[in-house]
This record gives structure tokens, sequence and C-alpha cells, in this order.
């Protein structure tokens, strides 16, 4: 099979018996892409660089590379399995590391589709008749993903939902969305390398947390986390760099801008109020009225960036439906934890 449009139109109902996918590199991200696209029936070659032997991933790396031996893939792991693309390749899933590798420019010369671990991870969401595939809520930028992440996840099992995060924190993203006991929700923090080469996303609600470089990627990577976002595109007020990103993003109907400030709230935005969290984002009354989520004191702090982040993941809960008692519940939940 090397049909591109085939290739552009795969989704976890495939078919792909007969599609050859190399995956560069079998870390966390490559491991999962690889392991769950032979069980789906793809023909895989997973490749990767091997470190030095005192380095403790390298044993790790092995063991990987044996397991997916043993499922059915194809190993490469030598100095220079990155350094050429095979002739008879459809799709090349590139892990986050291994973005700028020599292989996967060949491909994107050669016209062959690149996808990463998050493009993968969309595609094999289970939107067969009847299922429900979990909503995804994004956290963007140089730092503060995971921890903003966590926050989300307390507050939406204290909601009574059963979330998980995945990305630079928690479960690898292609493993997550294949659970065979869907989550209600996917908390997805990622760095730029991982939205690169990401098109089809389209999250629940999104937020880049900053327009700071990140340690790895680019920054204008980060325009994707806002892009087909279904319901709420939030971001921190004193960034305007970010604000911009939301601007030009091409959202679905009805998605909104929703905004973080540390002072006084607007309609449509999270923010303080002397010593209490407050939202006018998402209550019916939000013209005339603005609703209590915490005080500083419940949250333990007063720091500007804790209270952002805190801020930001209310945000992020409340759009996918937590109430602000879950806000509040959730919160002191994450200080405790």
């Amino acid at each position: 099979m090397s049909d591109a449009p085939e290739v552009a139109a795969l989704d976890r109902s495939g078919p792909w018996e007969g599609v050859r996918v190399v995956v560069a590199g079998f870390g966390r991200a490559g491991f999962a892409a690889s392991d769950n696209l032979l069980h789906l029936g793809a023909t895989v070659t997973a490749r990767a660089v091997p470190l030095n032997d005192d380095d403790p991933f390298e044993a790790d790396s092995a063991e990987k590379a044996e397991l997916l031996e043993v499922l059915g893939a194809t190993i490469e792991l030598a100095a220079d399995a990155l350094d050429t693309l095979p002739d008879e390749v459809d799709l090349v899933i590139a892990s986050p590391e291994h973005l700028d590798a020599p292989l996967v420019a060949a491909a994107r010369d050669r016209g062959v589709p690149v996808w990463g671990e998050v493009e993968l991870a969309w595609r094999l969401r289970d939107t067969g008749v009847g299922s429900r595939p979990a909503p995804w809520l994004v956290v963007a930028g140089s730092t503060g993903q995971a921890e903003v992440a966590l926050l989300v996840e307390q507050i939406l099992l204290a909601a009574g939902q059963r979330p998980a995060v995945a990305g630079v924190a928690g479960l690898p993203l292609v493993e997550a969305v294949m659970d065979p006991e869907p989550y209600d929700a996917l908390v997805v923090a990622l760095d730029d390398a991982q939205l690169v080469d990401v098109v089809s996303m389209s999250a629940l609600a999104s937020v880049v947390l900053d327009s700071q470089p990140g340690a790895v990627g680019s920054v204008a990577a980060r325009a994707a986390a806002y892009e087909h976002v279904q319901e709420a595109c939030v971001y921190v007020a004193a960034d305007t760099a970010t604000e911009e990103l939301v601007r030009e993003a091409d959202v679905v109907e009805g998605a909104r801008a929703i905004g973080v400030t540390l002072g006084m709230p607007g309609i449509g935005m999270l923010g303080v109020v002397e010593d209490l969290l407050v939202e006018r984002a998402f209550l019916p009354q939000r013209s005339t009225s603005a609703a209590e989520l915490t005080s500083l004191e419940e949250l333990g702090t007063d720091e500007p960036v804790e209270v952002t982040r805190a801020l930001v993941a209310s945000a992020l809960a409340l759009a996918s439906g937590a109430t602000p008692a879950a806000v509040r519940d959730g919160l002191r939940n994450a200080r405790h934890a």
C-alpha cells in the first residue's frame, strides 16, 4: 500500500494490514506506537540508535526491541539506523526526540507522510459507532505542563470522572487512547516537539501556558494546540503572544477564548478578587456575577506562577463539565497529594 490519500485517511478502523510503517525511535512514545500499530495489523520497522552500554536506558531499549521483535516488528538498532529511509515505506512515525533525523527529512523530501505521537494518537481514538472517545484537554508551553495537567486530573477526579494524564507526564499518548477501558477525559501535556506535524487534533479545550522558548522544538509549533478546539481556548492574559495565537486559531464554531488573570476578571475570564479565585466564563450569570472557586488560603500559596496554574487548570476542567465545587475539592486534594 503506497497511495498517500489512503494513508491520510487511516484511523483505528484501518485498514492497517499491509501498511508499511517505519517508527523512528522506541522510547516511550515510539514503543507505544510500534506496539499498537502491530496490534492493528501494520507492518512495522522500528529503528533506534543505541546509547552507551552503561546507560540504564540502553538496557530498557534492548528489552523493548526484543519484545517488539517477538510481536512481529523488524528491529534495526544501529548507529546509522536513522540515517536512511527504506525504499518501500508508506508512513513514518517520528518520536519527538528524532524529528531532525535524516530518515525523517528523507521521508518529507520523498512525500511520505510523517506523523508524530500526537497525530497518531488522535487518529487511533475509538470513533466507531456507539463509542464515546475521551475528550482531550491539552496543556502546552515551555514549562509547567505536567503540573497543570496533574491539577486538572485532580479536579476531574473530584468531579467523579475517570481521567488520565498523558504526554510528557503520565502515560504515552498512544497507550492512553488504546486502553480497552476508555477514560472519561485525557489531560494531554505536550512540549513543542510533540506538536510538530499535528494537523487532525481537535481538543475540547487547550491552553498554551507561555510564549517562552522551550528546551526542544519551536514556539511556533504551539499554535497547533489551539487549532480545531471545540469549546475553550484558554490563555494567560498577561502573555499577548499566546493571546494572538488564540486570535489566529481556526477553531470549531462556538469555541470561546477564555482568559486567565491575576487581577479582576472580565466577562469570559478567570481571575482573583481580593483573596478568592473566581470565574466569569462558565456560569450563566457571568455578565453580572462571578462564581467562587477557592481561596488563596485553601490553595496554600499566593505565588503568581502557582495561582496562574491553578486558574488555568480550573478553566480546562470547567470546560469539560466540572463544577466550581469540584474545582475547589480537586485543588485541595492536589495540595495534599
